[in-house]
């Protein structure tokens, strides 16, 4: 029989895979955002060196136990792939957009969305932090989409450069994110973060920062025992030390969106800043239309960042009385078209 003939269709192989299983990074100035199961546990070394300890981690009947790889534990500061592949892929879903577990990034919009240098040191580092990722094991009984398992799992199954420069330095990168965190995406378990998160120098302020941002929520404040904080943290560091580098992050107050306290009791205090009270939350309402028409004049950038911070703009303005909200936001998006 020839290939023309037949049954229509039965030429071709059945499509075994109709839901796309990889994803493009091309969202640009996608907003910071962070998984809440690894910014509530410590699940990162602190260390600013290899870390090869086995952690475990036990709190109100969450366990982790972390395993290191020949290469050490994966640190704060390789969380930021995570971080960059997260908010990717939620600008995309929050845009409507199919996405996988399978990401394709380009390795310079990663480092410059996370503050990085992009010197050819960078790069290796970069390399580096994959090789973390992908050999730190993780065996855990947290919940992420309402689904509690105890299971192993790396914090990205895999990783491979698809493309290099004429220098051999990385340019394209495929990643594959562990199921565990992938159904913490698809079930929409993620915070926004701020995007000074990337300008903190040291892995216990990242720490720290997470976990206020994670407790406190929409409370103005909250506030944490000294010890509690300390097992939260995964801070190796004895209490004494610890508690002196808490008083040195008071001391320079700066920590994204949160005011630092410290009170009787060997107590701390995490106050939101008034900043990020007033985030214009009572704008009125944009339009699906409008909407899709910054879609149109910025393409690849996330229009619901840009809605924040118009409402941001807003409120910030005095929140002036509005004839069309669309237009206001509509005139916004266009300025920083222009930039």
């Amino acid at each position: 029989m020839g290939a023309g003939t037949g049954e229509p269709g039965r030429e071709l192989l059945p499509e075994r895979h109709p839901q796309m299983d990889f994803f493009l990074c091309d969202v640009f100035d996608a907003i910071p955002k962070d998984d809440m199961a690894t910014m509530e546990h410590p699940v990162f070394s602190l260390a600013t060196r290899p870390d090869r300890r086995i952690l475990r981690y036990e709190h109100n009947g969450a366990q982790v136990e972390v395993t290191p790889s020949v290469k050490g534990l994966a640190t704060i500061h390789d969380k930021d792939i995570l971080i960059f592949c997260i908010s990717q892929l939620m600008a995309a879903i929050n845009a409507g957009r199919q996405v996988g577990r399978t990401l394709t990034l380009r390795a310079h919009d990663l480092l410059v969305a996370t503050n990085r240098e992009t010197s050819g040191d960078a790069y290796r580092r970069l390399r580096e932090a994959f090789e973390r990722l992908a050999g730190t094991r993780i065996t855990t009984n947290i919940a992420t989409g309402e689904t509690e398992t105890t299971t192993g799992f790396g914090l990205i199954e895999r990783w491979e450069i698809t493309r290099r420069s004429r220098g051999g330095r990385m340019m394209s990168v495929s990643v594959t994110l562990s199921e565990w965190l992938y159904r913490a995406v698809l079930a929409k378990s993620v915070l926004t973060l701020s995007r000074d998160y990337f300008r903190l120098r040291k892995p216990l302020e990242r720490r720290i920062y997470e976990l206020a941002r994670k407790h406190c929520g929409r409370q103005s404040s909250w506030r944490i025992s000294v010890e509690t904080l300390l097992k939260k943290s995964g801070s190796a560091s004895p209490r004494r030390v610890f508690r002196k580098m808490l008083r040195d992050m008071i001391a320079s107050d700066h920590l994204p969106d949160y005011h630092m306290a410290e009170e009787e009791g060997d107590m701390i205090r995490f106050t939101r800043r008034r900043k990020t009270e007033d985030a214009g939350t009572d704008a009125p309402p944009v339009s699906p239309a409008a909407l899709e028409e910054a879609r149109r004049l910025m393409p690849g950038v996330d229009i619901y960042a840009l809605e924040a911070e118009w409402r941001a703009f807003w409120a910030g303005s005095g929140r002036p009385r509005l004839r069309s909200a669309d237009g206001a936001f509509l005139g916004f998006v266009r300025v920083r078209a222009k930039r």
